[in-house]
């Protein structure tokens, strides 16, 4: 590993590029943070996939990747003086220590929970005015209800035992099931969020990240599904022409490969 003299040079290093690039390539002195916005969604969504796949040199370079556009975002704040990178990490470590009292401090806590429910009264006498003001309204739904059934717990609204979770999830179904029997659309779609957000309660409570639990299942999905393509190719076939059982066959085979 390099020494804190070698990390803080590569940092260096990069603060010295990314000017002499913001200077001299046209297409780096055209960004604004607008212009790179999407951009930033895309390598940290590419980040999450390498995390997910354990691949960490994957993960090594969309860190990087990442730590660019951090450091473009703080140049560009520096041009109209609003802010540069040295005002970043300076905030960062200002809030890190004031919603730390129990390293920084003379808070005691006994665990975990207790820190994160620490950090959310901490946030309220920062003067917010709701504890769910931190959740980005443009997140994924599936994100946004995890962080939003997260960030209230944090506060004390909660359920006390999974079981009461998991009661409350065949309730939903149930009257998921009761709509669907009526056939009223507005109101199937409305249950049906409502056994997702429990669905994703659940999962909170028995320690499960929903979306990282969703997409390795989409992972897995997928795998399977284009070794059944490959395998119907290989016996020239099209998976139109094939039945359902014949498909079948080979995703059999592909759970067991």
């Amino acid at each position: 590993m390099n020494s804190r003299a070698e990390q803080l040079a590569a940092f260096d290093r990069l603060l010295t590029i990314m000017e002499e690039l913001r200077e001299q390539c046209p297409w780096d002195r055209k960004q604004t943070m607008q212009s790179l916005r999407h951009l930033t969604i895309e390598e940290t969504y590419e980040l999450g996939d390498a995390i997910l796949d354990a691949n960490l040199d994957e993960v090594k370079k969309e860190l990087g990747d990442l730590l660019l556009h951090i450091v473009f975002y703080a140049k560009i704040g520096s041009e109209t003086q609003s802010f540069d990178i040295a005002d970043v990490a300076n905030d960062i470590c200002e809030k890190l220590i004031s919603r730390h009292p129990h390293i920084y401090g003379n808070v005691e806590v006994a665990n975990e929970e207790e820190v994160k429910q620490n950090w959310e009264r901490l946030k309220l006498k920062e003067g917010k005015k709701s504890v769910l003001e931190g959740v980005p309204s443009s997140l994924p739904a599936l994100v946004k209800a995890n962080r939003i059934q997260d960030k209230v717990a944090g506060v004390g609204f909660d359920w006390e035992e999974p079981q009461q979770v998991f009661e409350k999830l065949k309730e939903e179904l149930e009257e998921l099931q009761h709509e669907v029997g009526d056939g009223n659309q507005a109101l199937m779609e409305q249950e049906f969020g409502d056994v997702l957000f429990s669905m994703i309660n659940y999962a909170r409570f028995l320690k499960i990240d929903p979306e990282n639990a969703l997409e390795r299942t989409n992972k897995k999905f997928i795998k399977r599904f284009q070794y059944l393509e490959q395998k119907a190719h290989e016996n020239g076939k099209s998976l139109k022409e094939m039945t359902l059982a014949e498909m079948d066959v080979f995703w059999e085979e592909a759970k067991k490969t």
